[in-house]
């Protein structure tokens, strides 16, 4: 399977979007989702995303991230979601979509990269500890919707 791995750009919301509820469905929750292509063009400063796409410029995976501050490593990288469609797992999209992340990461000078997984996705979690990631069950997330 031949795909680039890109830099997300505005003419790409929309996928995406249907992306984000795919997912959002796939981890069960889909009443979560209430993200929309009108709340990323007006927020778009904070989007920050690499996309997948297929030579037929058909977006199949993602992941998005943004920087933080841990008091305990300093700066780091947040990966927030990383999804590929079920029909392209397999194809190295995942592999090559964390691979640019961390690679991403380094050249910020980050010192971390964090993210979640959920303990159900067995999968997942195979991936992750065979790119070496630590994975815990020490912490839950907190979550308080402000709308």
């Amino acid at each position: 399977m031949n795909f680039t791995i890109r830099v997300a750009v505005e003419a790409d919301f929309e996928p995406i979007v249907n992306l984000f509820k795919e997912f959002a469905a796939f981890e069960k929750v889909p009443e979560r989702m209430l993200n929309s292509v009108e709340r990323m063009k007006a927020e778009q400063n904070l989007f920050h995303c690499f996309v997948a796409e297929t030579t037929d410029k058909v977006i199949v995976g993602y992941v998005t991230h943004f920087f933080c501050y841990f008091t305990w490593y300093g700066k780091s990288l947040y990966m927030d979601d990383l999804y590929v469609k079920p029909e392209y797992r397999g194809e190295g999209i995942g592999t090559a979509l964390i691979k640019n992340i961390f690679a991403y990461a380094k050249e910020s000078h980050c010192h971390k990269v964090r993210w979640q997984v959920s303990k159900w996705n067995d999968p997942a979690i195979a991936f992750y500890k065979s790119m070496g990631a630590v994975i815990e069950g020490t912490e839950a997330n907190c979550d308080l919707l402000l709308e």
